[in-house]
């Protein structure tokens, strides 16, 4: 580990001592399962891991997020959010992500007041700073902290120290709530989010590992990883896909020639749709 990372993490450990007794808010993937090992190992008891189970959440992702912090032994609540009682989260314009993180924060600080504790932090990194992330508007306003960010840690950099530690989360894909995959404008509903659960657990059970299924009402689009694509390249894979969608009620199935790319919805957002509205 160079001096410039270790320089960072020994600021993140300031920053997590600085918080008093801490609600992280987990979700699985790298950027909040190292920060909940990292305030385990510096807050000790001082610390409580909590995922938020709702629609929007793969039970795959749900699992294993788990399963880690029961390996790592993290002390872990499961909450019940309620997003899609928000009719501003389900009309799905450019706030969705606002209202979920709102909600998610509010009942965060139900919990915080509950158990007594001080503060509650979350997984935000430098590279979050350059994308639409209306999600960070809610977290400010609910006072939540960003150690990662404030320490100045990038994603890469997070992968670096979570793969020193031996976490084996350290390589994990990307990972983001099943709402995310659902064109904006379209309403997300139960019955939306189970279909694109279902679309990705069968591509996954075909050996890919970091892919999107992306929402497009009549439409499915699906994004491949570019060193993965090669294999979904083929007129026998473009049968499975199609048996796949169409059996969950697409018209069209389409594979993505770009391959997959985080946030990828937010290059067609409509510009009306940019602004946080209540």
């Amino acid at each position: 580990m160079d001096a410039g990372l270790k320089s960072k993490r020994a600021r993140l450990h300031e920053l997590l001592a600085g918080l008093g007794k801490t609600l992280v808010a987990y979700s699985g993937g790298v950027d909040s399962a190292y920060l909940a090992w990292e305030a385990r190992e510096i807050l000790g008891a001082g610390m409580l891991a909590v995922i938020a189970d709702s629609p929007s959440l793969a039970r795959f992702q749900l699992d294993d997020a788990i399963a880690f912090a029961r390996e790592q032994q993290i002390p872990l609540e499961i909450i019940a959010t309620s997003e899609l009682d928000r009719q501003e989260y389900v009309r799905n314009d450019g706030s969705r992500c606002f209202h979920c993180k709102d909600e998610l924060f509010a009942v965060m600080e139900n919990a915080r007041q509950r158990l007594n504790f001080d503060s509650i932090a979350y997984g935000a990194n430098q590279d979050d700073q350059g994308d639409f992330r209306p999600g960070q508007q809610a977290a400010i306003q609910h006072h939540v902290a960003a150690p990662l960010l404030d320490a100045g840690l990038s994603k890469d950099e997070v992968r670096s120290l979570a793969q020193a530690a031996g976490l084996r989360i350290w390589n994990k894909p990307a990972s983001a709530c099943l709402s995310s995959r659902v064109e904006y404008g379209r309403e997300v509903t139960r019955e939306v989010l189970n279909t694109i659960e279902r679309g990705e657990e069968a591509i996954r059970a075909l050996g890919f590992r970091q892919f999107r299924v992306r929402h497009h009402g009549e439409i499915v689009r699906i994004e491949i990883a570019w060193e993965e694509l090669t294999g979904a390249l083929s007129l026998e894979m473009a049968a499975k896909f199609s048996r796949i969608f169409k059996d969950l009620g697409f018209k069209f199935v389409t594979l993505d020639l770009e391959g997959f790319r985080s946030g990828s919805m937010n290059a067609v957002i409509p510009v009306e749709h940019l602004s946080v509205r209540s």
